[in-house]
């Protein structure tokens, strides 16, 4: 949950060109981000791996009109529509895009290369074919902002309970690197984002970094196999409506669009 999903910022910025707000170039450049290179593959009509910014268009050329997230976890196959082979992969990868317009899904998959000292990340995005079907278990973003906030509040009141705060050096440093993140640049989303969509990810981002910082600093205050289970059970109805909500956020150029707002 730390982590922004790369299938959140090809959606964003790929809905942001299909608006008009972006070039090609600088929303191939968003997406991209930190990673190294990004390619395509899969795409009807090409014989291996295109770029990014030719992939773009290609799947405009092709009808796509807007881009969804999907982040699927374990019994739970939150933004997916089948079939079943590209729910798998993107389920293995825990992420991936569903095109609207025209039948086709893209999921990332992530290779480091280069010497140990010198990593830098590469990726390619398999594009397949998506059933044309409403996404699973997907809420509006009004509902992912009412549940984000009263799991939050449930959560804050069990944990303190059982005496897990995260603090130490291991809180610390994850904490410092979501603030400097944070500073390097506040578009949490694409132009033409609604500013509530902004909020409900920058919030849900926030909740992702208190349960990793749980997850990562052990058992914090919980002793007890009991206590231990407790704080389990109270992180993961969390965690699920903090992913819920960041998939609300990411879709929700497509919500207004389908509304007729945009």
């Amino acid at each position: 949950m730390l982590r922004e999903p790369r299938s959140g910022r090809l959606a964003a910025w790929g809905n942001a060109l299909l608006a008009g707000f972006v070039s090609p170039d600088d929303a191939a450049l968003a997406i991209v981000g930190d990673d190294a290179v990004h390619r395509v593959e899969g795409l009807p009509g090409e014989a291996g791996p295109v770029g990014l910014t030719l992939a773009l268009g290609r799947l405009r050329a092709l009808g796509v009109a807007g881009y969804r997230v999907a982040l699927p976890a374990p019994g739970h196959p939150l933004g997916l529509s089948g079939p079943p082979e590209f729910n798998a992969r993107a389920l293995d990868a825990e992420e991936a895009v569903v095109a609207s317009g025209a039948a086709y899904g893209l999921v990332p998959e992530v290779y480091e290369t280069g010497p140990v000292d010198d990593q830098h990340v590469e990726v390619v995005w398999h594009c397949l074919p998506v059933r044309e079907a409403p996404p699973a278990d997907v809420p509006s973003l009004g509902e992912a902002e009412r549940e984000l906030a009263e799991a939050l509040r449930d959560a804050t009141e069990v944990l303190s309970l059982l005496d897990v705060a995260a603090s130490g050096p291991v809180a610390e440093a994850a904490i410092d690197a979501y603030r400097a993140r944070a500073e390097r640049g506040r578009e949490a989303l694409a132009p033409g984002y609604p500013p509530r969509a902004v909020r409900v990810l920058e919030l849900a981002q926030r909740v992702g970094l208190l349960i990793s910082v749980a997850y990562e600093n052990g058992h914090g205050g919980a002793v007890s196999a009991s206590e231990m289970s407790a704080r389990v059970e109270a992180l993961r109805p969390v965690e699920r409506v903090a992913r819920r909500a960041q998939v609300a956020a990411y879709n929700a150029y497509m919500e207004e669009r389908e509304r007729g707002t945009r």
